[in-house]
């Protein structure tokens, strides 16, 4: 369980809204390659609210991480809209931060706390005063107080993950987006890092959007999962997963759930 910071450097906890703070509205997605133009998704809609942990879940090439992009700005919908408190996305922005599941993401040049502090500021968001006491508190909640002179060479995957999560709180963006940021960790230290995330989640309650094609992964990091079809990718139903976590997993409701959410994948159950 990561350590906690003094509750006056904590990262604030944001207020519970009922309107949508991401909304995902008939949205079709295409990219080009040498030979042709693919259709990622097709007019997908789906709302994300302001707290929620939620999970877009399908098999490769579904468009869940392209649908993740474009969430962040970095790709334009062919047709539909993407907005962020009623407002169209129309590129990137620091309201939206994305980890990756490379390693390679931090400067190397850099320590822990200088990856923390670097977005603050050359966004300019914080003077560097504010941006070093930012950095200390959000390496705090993740458990990484003790190791902020350290270079990303000296840490492990698992760690280098918790500093890219560091440096994305530390910016304290509207979501959080996650493109299958554990999915290069060997299985222990991938349910470590569930757990990490899961305890962040209960102090900070940040919003989350979070790509993952593994279904035991879904049940335990989401709040709701959006299952999508294969290419072109569309959302074939909704699995509300609030009950769920690593303390449920192997449990009959459990791989109920995951037997369901399997037919839906594969064609086997209806939505």
């Amino acid at each position: 369980m990561p350590a906690q910071a003094p509750a006056s450097q904590r990262v604030p906890v944001p207020a519970v809204s009922s309107a949508p703070l991401l909304d995902f509205d008939n949205v079709s997605l295409e990219y080009a390659t040498d030979q042709q133009v693919v259709r990622a998704t097709h007019r997908v809609s789906l709302s994300v609210h302001e707290g929620e942990r939620y999970v877009l879940l399908g098999p490769s090439g579904c468009g869940k991480s392209t649908l993740l992009k474009a969430a962040a700005g970095f790709i334009q919908p062919r047709e539909g809209r993407i907005r962020l408190d009623g407002q169209a996305i129309t590129g990137p922005g620091p309201d939206r931060i994305v980890v990756f599941q490379e390693f390679d993401q931090l400067p190397p040049w850099k320590t822990v706390l200088g990856n923390v502090m670097f977005p603050l500021l050359a966004t300019k968001r914080l003077g560097k005063a504010e941006a070093l006491d930012r950095a200390h508190a959000v390496l705090a909640q993740v458990g990484l107080a003790d190791f902020a002179k350290s270079y990303p060479h000296q840490l492990s995957g698992g760690m280098k993950q918790r500093v890219a999560i560091a440096r994305a709180l530390a910016m304290q963006p509207r979501v959080l987006l996650m493109d299958e940021p554990f999915a290069s960790l060997d299985a222990l230290t991938r349910r470590r890092m569930q757990e990490e995330l899961l305890a962040l989640w209960d102090e900070v309650r940040f919003t989350l959007l979070f790509v993952t094609h593994s279904i035991e992964e879904a049940l335990v990091v989401g709040s709701r999962i959006g299952v999508l079809t294969p290419r072109p990718g569309r959302l074939r139903a909704e699995i509300q997963a609030h009950e769920f976590g690593l303390a449920s997993s192997g449990g009959p409701a459990f791989q109920a759930a995951t037997q369901r959410i399997h037919g839906l994948l594969f064609g086997e159950a209806q939505a």
